[in-house]
């Protein structure tokens, strides 16, 4: 069955996807099946999207599929031994001025399928939220969306309240979006920059010293 859920999701298939899920839920099967199915879906439609098969509507398309598994599965690992397995805390959010969050959503959930506790910020966040986010969670890993490039002074002025509030030594800072490469990940002073889902879940292993 998670063979035709990976499937139904890297085709966008949308009710399939959901009522697969579902059915894998109802069988009793571990939870973290359908997440894993995710995760190696994602990776399909992030191929077909750099081989120009696929285009934004279809990483959108995704982006809903995604919650909507999420919706259904989240519920599930709560009271599960995911904390116990977790691989670490990270707090990512799409910054202030900005709107946009398929992509901050797949990452979040490609995170969590890889054992990840995460803090979803939601969209519009102002420094000062990253800021009392981070005092309050402790994460090892900040993740900094942004669609507009307006987003780059936000993100550089999110890693300044960090670093004024002495918290930036203390975690990694990982931005992503369209308009985001490594020359504004230097610019804005983060330590790197996630050019998709599978590309941050790396960088977030790796940091964690779990690659």
């Amino acid at each position: 069955m998670k063979e035709r859920l990976v499937e139904a999701i890297a085709d966008v298939r949308e009710d399939e996807a959901l009522k697969l899920t579902q059915a894998i839920l109802d069988s009793g099967a571990d939870p973290q099946m359908a997440l894993e199915a995710c995760r190696e879906a994602m990776a399909i439609v992030g191929k077909r999207y750099e081989e120009g098969e696929y285009f934004l509507p279809h990483l959108v398309l995704a982006g809903d599929i995604l919650r909507g598994i999420g919706e259904r599965v989240k519920p599930r690992l709560k009271g599960s031994a995911l904390a116990a397995r977790s691989l670490g805390k990270v707090v990512i959010g799409t910054v202030a001025g900005d709107i946009h969050d398929i992509g901050k959503d797949i990452v979040a959930f490609m995170l969590e399928g890889n054992d990840f506790e995460v803090r979803d910020l939601g969209v519009d966040v102002p420094a000062e939220t990253f800021v009392d986010a981070v005092r309050q969670v402790r994460p090892q890993i900040v993740g900094l969306s942004g669609f507009l490039t307006m987003a780059i002074d936000q993100m550089k002025a999110t890693i300044g309240a960090l670093d004024a509030a002495g918290l930036r030594k203390a975690v990694k800072v990982v931005i992503g979006g369209a308009p985001m490469d490594d020359a504004v990940a230097k610019y804005v002073g983060a330590d790197s920059y996630g050019a998709d889902a599978t590309a941050a879940v790396r960088l977030a292993k790796a940091w964690v010293g779990r690659a």
